[in-house]
């Protein structure tokens, strides 16, 4: 008896420390989710923080936001659809190059495309404010696109794992 007691006793506190082990080595997915959209809306928020915009402004920046939105949505929505294409070409049994380098080019085009939209919806942006907004916004815009090169993705890794 006082073995059945002492086995179970050893059962449940060996199940206890195995539950209670971090996984902090086992790495973890990068979500592509709503996260990642809140942290562009909140990046694309904090970089018009401290330009001390007019309330006229502020309305401008909103509309042309969301006119850049629905121009964009469509063509994200293709290059989805065309990066799924590929993984059928590429994973079938006999691949066809030709389709595949197609593939590649249409999703390029669509990507070039998106560039242009954001470039001249950020030129847009940047034509409302004045001199010294305008300085402010570029060294933010800079800094931003700074820390996202290659350091700060590593470093973006590097906190989630």
């Amino acid at each position: 008896m006082k073995a059945k007691i002492l086995s179970i006793v050893l059962l449940m506190s060996l199940s206890a420390v195995l539950v209670a082990q971090t996984t902090e080595n086992v790495p973890k997915k990068a979500f592509r989710g709503p996260e990642k959209e809140m942290r562009m809306n909140s990046g694309q928020r904090g970089l018009a923080n401290g330009l001390n915009r007019t309330d006229a402004q502020k309305e401008t920046f909103k509309q042309s936001m969301m006119a850049m939105q629905k121009q964009i949505q469509p063509l994200r929505n293709e290059i989805g659809e065309a990066e799924a294409h590929q993984k059928t070409l590429v994973n079938v049994e006999k691949p066809d190059i030709a389709a595949i380098n197609k593939n590649i080019e249409k999703i390029g085009a669509l990507k070039i495309e998106m560039a242009k939209i954001q470039t001249k919806h950020h030129l847009d942006m940047r034509a409302q404010l004045t001199d010294e907004q305008r300085l402010k916004f570029d060294l933010r815009k800079g800094g931003m696109m700074h820390e996202k090169g290659s350091k700060g993705m590593r470093n973006d890794r590097q906190m989630k794992m």
